[in-house]
Order: structure tokens, then sequence, then C-alpha cells
């Protein structure tokens, strides 16, 4: 088997979104190829969808339920433990993806000896194959074979995972599989994966869409959210101890927690949770500093945070509550002046 396609699947029946992303995938103009979709106990009509999908295309298509509800990591290690394919690939199910995607990845790495490829990818609110907002998910000076500066790049600018293809060995042949009940588990495993590859190339072209909609997982703002955040940067920490290249790249390894664990979950849950509660910023910045006490010293936290988030985690630093009172403050007169502008 050449490749297998994981899709975990929840809850996604609405407005033909599962079915948009299922299509693309069942003309995908490679051979020899599985996709194993993963329905996390859904409670609308995802299942029955799937099934009807594996009538049509035997052979091809496997719908896989999941007895209990594991978010989709859980949903990913399920698929996972039945993949088949040389290459590995995921793709989340409200996404698409053009025909030729993984003909054109997978013929990249075998043609380069690359174990890992990826491409660009748009934003888009519409359920087409129009172009939308290009994102480019990587860098060509990150491609060839893969030496410490470009480990480094990797670790600091990832790119998306659902945008990439895998040689099996570096994903499945490990005993590591996603954390199931979180959200954001791609950031828990992304750098042990890169890392344990050898050549990464890169298409600088979209092939993928991603969807935005209001119940996408980037647009819901929960404390659970944030803890889940929280959860995976920990994840992300003991996997560089596990498997010991902590120390070898610590500032970028830094950089990423302080990113991943501490200024995008202080902001998003300031900016989108109420109400604001005392005890969770704080230990946040308790947290953030018995991690990596001189964090706010990293060189790559220097030079790509802004000046405004430095000041506001400087006084969250020395004080919760002024922080609180200051950023509350701020937001309310920022908001007031849009009202009259």
């Amino acid at each position: 088997m050449k490749l297998s396609i994981i899709v975990p699947v929840y809850n996604m029946a609405a407005d033909g979104k599962l079915e948009y992303c299922l299509n693309s995938l069942v003309a995908q103009t490679i051979e020899d190829y599985e996709i194993l979709a993963v329905d996390d106990c859904s409670t609308d009509r995802s299942w029955e969808i799937l099934q009807d999908y594996q009538v049509r295309y035997p052979g091809k298509f496997r719908a896989i339920h999941s007895e209990v509800n594991q978010k989709q990591g859980g949903a990913k290690n399920i698929g996972m433990e039945e993949a088949q394919g040389e290459w590995i690939g995921f793709i989340d199910s409200d996404d698409w993806i053009t025909p030729d995607f993984y003909e054109r990845l997978i013929r990249r790495g075998e043609e380069t000896g690359a174990d890992m490829v990826g491409c660009d990818y748009h934003l888009t609110g519409e359920h087409s194959m129009k172009i939308g907002q290009v994102v480019h998910n990587n860098k060509p000076e990150q491609t060839g074979v893969l030496d410490e500066e470009k480990y480094r790049s990797l670790i600091l600018d990832s790119g998306s995972l659902v945008v990439k293809v895998y040689r099996r060995e570096i994903v499945i042949d490990h005993p590591g599989r996603f954390p199931t009940g979180i959200f954001y588990e791609d950031n828990a495993l992304a750098n042990s994966w890169m890392l344990r590859a050898r050549h990464f190339e890169y298409i600088a072209e979209p092939l993928y869409y991603y969807y935005q909609h209001d119940a996408s997982t980037v647009h819901t703002i929960t404390t659970q959210r944030c803890e889940d955040r929280m959860e995976a940067g920990r994840i992300m920490l003991r996997e560089a101890r596990m498997y010991g290249y902590l120390e070898q790249y610590r500032p970028e390894l830094e950089f990423s927690f302080t990113t991943l664990f501490y200024v995008n979950t202080l902001f998003t849950y300031m900016q989108g949770v109420r109400p604001v509660r005392y005890g969770f910023v704080r230990k946040l910045g308790q947290e953030m500093r018995a991690n990596f006490p001189d964090f706010q010293e990293n060189p790559y936290y220097l030079e790509r945070v802004g000046a405004e988030e430095k000041k506001l985690v400087r006084m969250q630093m020395r004080s919760t509550v002024k922080f609180i009172v200051y950023y509350k403050l701020l937001w309310g007169y920022r908001n007031l002046r849009k009202k009259f502008i």
C-alpha cells in the first residue's frame, strides 16, 4: 500500500462539509491508497455518511467507529494502528485538497529521497476550488538533507501537520502517539516527528484548502481550550526530554513553548473567556516561569514578540492583579473607540 490517509471525524455532517472533504479524497489521482475515516462518537449523521462512502468505495474507503470520544488525537491514533501505507497523511474533516495533492507530494518525496514533504495552503470560507488567501506553510531554505540549522528552523516554523506527508517510519514505527482528550494535539508531537526526518521537501504551491468557519477550533475560546493548549506544551517538553533533544535545541524549544503554552494562551484567554479568573492567569505565569525563568531574554522572543505583548508579559510576571486590571481597561478603551470611529 502506497499511502494511508487518516481522517478524524466529529459532527461534520452539516452543510455538506464532510462530503466535500471526502469527495476530494476519493478523487485523488495517486494509485494504491486507503482512506481511514475514524468517527469519534459523532452525535449527528457523520457515521452514516462514512458508512455510505465505505459501501460506495470498497477497498479504498474504511469507516471506523470509536466507542469512546477521544477528540482528534485519539481518532488519529486509531487510524494509525490500522494504517498499511508506506506514506501517512492526515486531513481535517472540514478541509479538502486538490486531486493531485498526494500524488505530487509523494512523487517529490520518492524523486528526492525525502521522508517528509509539504506544501502551502489556502484559507477559505467557502466550499470551492477557488484560490483563497495563500499561506506559505514552510520555507525553501528548510528543504534538503536536514542539518542542525534546518532542524532549528523547523522547530521555530514547523508549518501545519496536515499539509505534509510522512514516511511510515517517522510516525508509526515509534511508540509515541497523539495525546487523547485534548485539542492542539499536533503541537505536542510535531517536533519529535520532524527531528526523526532526515530529508524534507517543500512544494511552494497551495494544494490544501483550510476551511475557516465559526465552529473551527481556532474560533472557539474556552478555559478548557486554553488548558488543552497548555497541556500540549507540557507534552512537547516531555517529548524533548524523553528523546534527548531539549538541550541541543533549547533556545528554539524555549521559544516554541513560550508561544504555545504561555503567550498565545494568555492573550486568547484574556480576549475570549469571561469571567477572567485571577487564579488561572496567575498559575499560567507561575508555570511558565518554573519551566523557563529567563524566557524574556530568549533571542527569538526578543525578535518575534511585539513590543506591546512584551510590555504586558512583563506586567503579568510582576503582578497578575495589575495585569488583569490594565488589560481590561486597555481593551475596554479600544472597544469604545471603535464605536465612535
